[in-house]
């Protein structure tokens, strides 16, 4: 099982040196509730940016441009599962995953503070949550990469920027988010200054697939990077249900 979960996680990491200034994609009444959220700046690693009206309210940018490249090619479903099916996850993971300590020296330097596991079989409840995440972010008939990929995150770990191997996966990847709120940054591979923050709140559903999964490495931050549009994102432990397809 190690080999197989080592062999879904080999990805190319980079370094980045990303630009400090940016636009935001949010909902008219988000902008009204945050006044003067333009002027405001982020932590560590911060997207600083000016609202822009819109129907995301998940998605900040560097740039205009950048929002218009991804949008199509990623999406935030928030309040995905209820709180009752985050439990009935909770309690499938949580015996097993108690069982692994946190691991801080990744292979290939991609993770830290994290432990994972896969599965194949779910109760009855999981089971039909995996199922509408497919739906949600597969064609009917795509052929999909069976296990799906648990990853528990410390509340001090972090996932580095980085591209899964197109070797073992395809062009969508698909993720829920249990127990915390947490950022995805997506940087551009030809051009670092261009980088879109995603704002994963607990319990949502984020679908990265084409252009996005291809082009733009993603990475979740730190907490003490955690902030959205000069906001302030408290991140926690937190535990993602990620589904793939498999490679063309």
């Amino acid at each position: 099982m190690r080999s197989v979960m080592r062999a879904l996680r080999e990805v190319c990491v980079r370094a980045h040196v990303l630009s400090r200034t940016g636009v935001c994609e949010t909902s008219t009444s988000l902008r009204q509730g945050h006044t003067g959220a333009s002027n405001m700046t982020g932590g560590e690693g911060g997207l600083p940016a000016a609202h822009l009206d819109g129907e995301h309210s998940w998605m900040c940018g560097s740039s205009a441009a950048v929002l218009s490249a991804v949008r199509g090619h990623v999406r935030v479903l928030q309040n995905f599962i209820s709180e009752e099916e985050e439990q009935a996850f909770l309690t499938e993971l949580e015996p097993g995953l108690k069982r692994k300590r946190y691991e801080w020296d990744h292979w290939d330097d991609a993770i830290h503070g994290f432990r994972e596991t896969e599965r194949l079989q779910w109760g009855g409840v999981c089971a039909a949550v995996v199922e509408r995440i497919r739906a949600q972010a597969f064609p009917q008939g795509c052929p999909l990469l069976g296990p799906v990929h648990v990853l528990d995150l410390d509340k001090t770990g972090f996932i580095k920027a980085h591209v899964d191997s197109v070797k073992f996966c395809g062009s969508t990847i698909a993720g829920v988010s249990l127990l915390s709120d947490s950022i995805m940054r997506l940087v551009h591979e030809q051009n670092p200054a261009e980088r879109v923050d995603l704002l994963l709140q607990r319990r949502s559903l984020y679908i990265l697939r084409d252009e996005v999964r291809f082009k733009f490495t993603h990475e979740i931050l730190k907490d003490e990077d955690s902030y959205f549009s000069g906001r302030r994102i408290p991140r926690l432990r937190r535990i993602s249900v990620i589904c793939r397809n498999l490679p063309h």
